[in-house]
């Protein structure tokens, strides 16, 4: 009996090491916070929520086939078992009466959406879902409220990292990080020594164009990281700077950390919450993580579980990102002019493989997923934008842009016509913000409409196997997806539309970049054709998803919009937004017979979008006030 009872101990002991080995990804949970959220109010059936705030601490075992994967991970300090260790902010709200399923949003440069004070967004509360926030970006710009990855660093490790940018009124200093608009981007990397001479600053007038090379004499480092210029930097110019850096950051850890936290609220029964499923949302920025994530075999934990059941990717067009190599900048996207030549629009685009005609390397975006039986599913849905600014084309051609390919039947491709990849105010403006202000008024129409009924449709097919809405998107055997110069109109409503969209660059990252490492700056070697939606003689898009304003319009709603003349470079197009082109009065009373008319036609449309599960019902009545107030703006 004592011998039993000696082989039962030693059993249960081997049971807690392989379990405690199985959950250590996830080492513990630091919670800072308990609250109830909103001052305990309810939401429908799933009742109350709880507000949990604090932080993750991660373990990764460089030598797991699922973690090599991370650049440098095998360089960074261990642990006394040999781990790299880190941590990353975490924000969730759990429900008095939850759903099962754990919904991860993957914070857009730090910033929440489904955790507000205000603005909230209460149909995903109402839903019952765990609702998460995780940080996963090591250079978010300080500031208390957003969510941060804390990452390791490998010491003693110097190389070159290149920043670009312009500007849109003449300044004497800029910041090496990436800045989109105010606070928004990244820090990026600090000079390794502000007096070293290997530093090289150039200028030049368009993507393409020779670099220009200003004198060393003319403009300096003022501190590790800002640079200044004697002469100013003025619009109209790309302003590039490559400097030596140290001590880069495991960037790639960032996925780990979405990856795991997802891991343990499925997996580990000491979590602090649990949940049956894991979906995941990224937006613009985010979209592209998740495509990374997805690409680079994230999807499957440090055991080979399936994390994620599905993915919602937003606005993210064909690109990836610089989410997993040394010195990268996850903050750095690509924009008509900066940044450019990062690796965000890289080879593969498309889920199924395809074959690169420049390298011959065949590849998809969901090879290593289908590899490891993790494939989750998952809805690509792109505006207008990012089909003239993202390439967004590449996701279901050929990547010669002449062939239509086959989506998987684990994927939706929807695109949603005449939407800009930030909608504007109402009534129409143009942009406050300098540096994205366009020639016309800001497109007011918001993909807002229709997240709801994508939610919905999503979770229905990945909970319950309820197939979704059929993928809408332009084709190029229907001639809906053509080059710009076959656009069937060049003018619409007195404005020219742009004589070129941005099409994605072959880019060379030089010989190291298969271990990680980037040669600056990189050399570009032509072009993967991208494409545009063909749009009707009022230059709305024809094919894809159509908001009421699409068919039953009162403008010409464009996801383009050319860059104010004070900010330089007038022909390129503005970073995301779209135009609002107004219609006179009598363009719009020859359209319809009456107001009455007018809201007919308007709600019939709106139905028919909820008839198609792309709106839910709770949300019909708002659309219909707005064709009310657009009536009434546009007829005054």
């Amino acid at each position: 009996m004592a011998a039993d009872k000696k082989l039962f101990l030693a059993l249960i002991c081997f049971i807690c090491v392989i379990c405690g080995s199985a959950f250590a990804r996830v080492d513990h949970i630091d919670i800072t916070s308990r609250s109830e959220y909103l001052g305990g109010k309810s939401f429908g059936l799933a009742g109350k929520y709880e507000r949990i705030q604090g932080r993750a601490y991660f373990a990764l075992n460089p030598s797991n086939p699922h973690d090599r994967v991370i650049v440098d991970l095998d360089k960074a300090p261990r642990n006394a078992k040999g781990e790299v260790e880190f941590s990353a902010d975490i924000d969730v709200l759990v429900p008095s009466h939850g759903n099962g399923t754990l919904f991860i949003n993957v914070p857009n440069r730090g910033g929440r959406f489904f955790i507000r004070e205000q603005n909230v967004d209460d149909y995903y509360l109402r839903q019952g879902y765990t609702l998460a926030e995780v940080g996963w970006q090591f250079d978010i710009r300080p500031d208390p409220k957003l969510l941060r990855l804390y990452a390791p660093v490998v010491r003693g490790i110097t190389g070159r990292v290149r920043a670009d940018f312009v500007v849109v009124d003449k300044l004497l200093d800029h910041p090496l990080g990436h800045v989109i608009t105010g606070t928004i981007g990244g820090t990026g990397y600090p000079v390794a020594d502000i007096r070293a001479k290997d530093a090289v600053l150039t200028e030049r007038d368009a993507p393409l164009a020779q670099r220009k090379t200003i004198a060393a004499k003319r403009w300096r480092f003022t501190d590790d990281r800002t640079i200044h210029f004697d002469d100013g930097f003025v619009p109209g110019r790309i302003y590039e700077v490559i400097y030596t850096a140290k001590d880069p950051a495991v960037v790639g850890c960032g996925l780990a950390a979405v990856r795991d936290f997802a891991a343990y609220v499925k997996h580990d029964p000491q979590s602090f919450v649990h949940a049956e499923r894991a979906y995941a949302m990224g937006i613009s920025q985010t979209g592209r993580f998740l495509r990374h994530l997805v690409w680079q075999g994230f999807n499957a934990d440090e055991e080979g579980r399936q994390v994620f059941d599905a993915l919602l990717v937003y606005v993210a067009g064909a690109g990836r990102g610089s989410f997993n190599h040394r010195f990268a900048q996850p903050s750095r996207d690509a924009q008509p002019l900066s940044p450019l030549f990062y690796p965000t629009d890289v080879f593969p685009f498309t889920d199924n493989p395809e074959t690169d005609p420049r390298t011959g390397v065949t590849a998809g975006l969901l090879d290593a997923a289908r590899a490891e039986h993790v494939v989750p599913k998952i809805f690509y849905v792109n505006t207008a934008y990012e089909y003239w600014s993202r390439g967004a084309s590449l996701i279901h051609t050929s990547p010669d842009g002449k062939f239509d390919v086959p989506i998987p039947a684990d994927v939706r491709i929807y695109f949603i016509a005449g939407v800009a990849h930030i909608g504007g105010a109402f009534p129409p403006a143009k942009n406050a913000e300098l540096s994205i202000r366009g020639q016309q008024l800001d497109n007011p129409l918001r993909i807002e409409q229709l997240r709801h009924g994508l939610t919905a449709a999503l979770d229905e097919w990945a909970r319950d196997g309820v197939a979704p809405p059929d993928s809408r998107y332009p084709r190029v055997l229907f001639r809906q997806l053509v080059p710009v110069s076959e656009l069937a109109t060049k003018i619409v409503h007195g404005v020219e539309l742009p004589r070129f969209n941005y099409e994605v660059y072959r880019t060379d990252f030089g010989a190291e970049w298969a271990h990680g490492i980037v040669t600056e700056p990189p050399r570009v070697d032509g072009v993967y054709p991208s494409l545009v939606p063909q749009v009707n003689a009022d230059g709305l898009e024809i094919a894809g998803v159509h908001l009421p304003e699409i068919d039953v319009p009162l403008a010409t709603y464009t996801g383009w919009n050319r860059r104010d003349p004070q900010t330089g470079f007038p022909d390129s197009r503005a970073s995301f937004v779209g135009s609002y082109i107004p219609w006179t009065k009598s363009e719009i009373d020859k359209r319809y017979n009456s107001a009455e008319d007018y809201f007919g036609r308007f709600t019939l449309t709106a139905l028919n979008l909820l008839r198609e599960r792309f709106l839910v019902v709770d949300d019909v009545p708002a659309v219909l006030k707005r064709a009310v107030e657009e009536w009434n703006y546009a007829t005054k």
